[in-house]
């Protein structure tokens, strides 16, 4: 029951239309899920994870054990956008981040949101 108010909340949250995350991404709602879009300049799929995990926690208030999934296919073409669902059925074969142990196209929001971190320390 969680998951169905969690899909619906996904596909019907409008408000957060045009939400743009720390690291600059702009995330949109797509399908059941939602799209965090390209917006120029060096942009790696951890870049993608850490603005989906920003989006999650502060434009869905989802909690960081939800799962969300990468829907679009890796490798993501240049200018794509990446999709995210928190549908599993709905899942790429890959999350496109090499991580050890499976790698199931999914992670914890907290874990997305903690690539966020990352990139902060890269500078």
């Amino acid at each position: 029951m969680r998951r169905l108010f969690l899909l619906a909340a996904l596909t019907f949250a409008s408000p957060v239309f045009g939400f743009t995350a720390q690291n600059g991404l702009r995330i949109e709602p797509a399908g059941e899920g939602f799209a965090v879009n390209w917006h120029g300049g060096r942009a790696g799929p951890t870049d993608f994870w850490c603005a989906a995990g920003d989006y999650a926690v502060r434009g869905l208030n989802l909690a960081p054990a939800t799962v969300i999934y990468r829907t679009s296919e890796p490798p993501r073409r240049s200018g794509q956008p990446m999709h995210f669902s928190l549908n599993p059925a709905k899942a790429a074969s890959s999350s496109g981040v090499a991580v050890l142990g499976a790698d199931d196209a999914g992670f914890t929001v907290g874990a997305a949101q903690s690539f966020c971190e990352i990139r902060i320390h890269r500078r």
